[in-house]
Formats: C-alpha cells, structure tokens, sequence
C-alpha cells in the first residue's frame, strides 16, 4: 500500500506543509520505502529512484537519510499531538471528549496506514537529538489522555485503578490499527474508530449516571 492509496478524510493534503514540490515528492518516496524495506534497509538511492530523481537531487533538500526519517516522524507525532489536543479541549465529559480522542486518533493511524507505520515504528533508527525530540511529543500525547482519564476519574465517571498503565494501553491500541489497516477491508476507517472508542470506553469503566 502506498501513500498515493491511502484513504484521507477530511480537507487535509498529507505533507502539504512540505515545499519545495521535490522535497515532498522524496518525503513520500522515503515514507513508502520506508514502510515497504524498513528505515535500514532503504538505500539514498531508492529513495531518490522512487521520487524519479537523481540520488544528487536528494541531497539537494535533505542532507542525510536520517533528516528524511527526522522530518516525516516530527510532522506525523506534531500531527497526532493536535488530534489528541483538540479533543481533550471539547466540549463534554471526559467520557465523551476521551471516546472523541480515540475515534481522531485511531481514523488517522488508519487513514495513513503507510506513514503512521513508519512515524510510530521507526523511533529507535533516529538520532539521539531528534530522537529525543520525538520521544517529547510523545510524553506529551501521553499526558494528553492521561489528562482526560484523570479528569473522569476524579468525577466518578471512570473506574480506572492504574491510569498510568491505561493511558499506555489506550494510545498503544489505537497505534496498531496502522500495522493491520486494509482500506479493502470490512470495516472503514470511520467505522474502526467507532469501534476502539466503545471498547475503550467499557476500559475505563465508565459509569453511567
């Protein structure tokens, strides 16, 4: 499945913050190959071999492979830090801004299956530097449902004991969908993210008034 086949909803272009019209063209170029070999095995050339550019040419917009993997992990955890933010500033009860969160979150990991993979599963091929700049947006999507969990905790509206342990357990099972997400399959997308919101809604044990 390449990014060209991906199923977008909504009004976004995926990586249209990215100019000049080349460099985009070698971001997706990397995020297929990516995907397809893994970070390791994908050469400069296949990359550039991909994007119907000279391996020159790459060097032009990205000065190493890593800058390439650095740029499309920043854009894609930037893009999930905003999902989960938005829906934890909503209108509503935890419960309902928490099944919200889910439902963004789990829509885009499988509305970008390809890219999600390699921004959720490609962390350990980065640099110490940038490493550790994605590791932050990390704590702090983390921290974002936590905050969710903690406040229907604190209102009698969830029975979470370990909501540390929960907060992993829901962004590790809406991250996955990117590892299994056919476009072909049953279910949409939509569809997927209906279902993960009710099943983490029956996790944290939410109590109907």
């Amino acid at each position: 499945m390449s990014v060209a086949e991906e199923t977008p909803g909504g009004d976004d272009m995926p990586w249209g913050e990215v100019t000049p019209e080349a460099a985009r063209r070698l971001l997706v170029a990397a995020v297929e190959a990516f995907a397809e070999r893994g970070y390791h095995a994908t050469t400069t050339r296949d990359i550039a071999g991909r994007a119907g550019m000279s391996p020159a040419a790459l060097y032009i917009h990205y000065k190493t492979k890593e800058e390439l993997l650095h740029r499309i992990s920043r854009i894609g955890h930037d893009k999930a830090l905003e999902i989960l933010r938005a829906a934890a500033a909503g209108d509503g009860t935890a419960a309902e801004r928490l099944a919200d969160a889910v439902r963004s979150f789990v829509r885009w990991h499988a509305e970008r299956h390809t890219t999600a993979r390699v921004v959720q599963y490609e962390l350990d091929a980065l640099g110490p530097e940038h490493r550790a700049e994605i590791v932050e947006l990390r704590r702090q999507s983390d921290a974002t449902v936590r905050g969710i969990i903690d406040e229907g905790v604190a209102a009698g509206e969830f029975d979470v004991p370990d909501a540390a342990g929960t907060t992993v357990a829901v962004l590790s099972l809406c991250i996955d969908v990117s590892r299994w997400f056919n476009a072909q399959g049953r279910r949409t997308a939509d569809e997927v993210g209906a279902l993960y919101a009710d099943l983490v809604l029956r996790m944290v044990g939410v109590r109907t008034p």
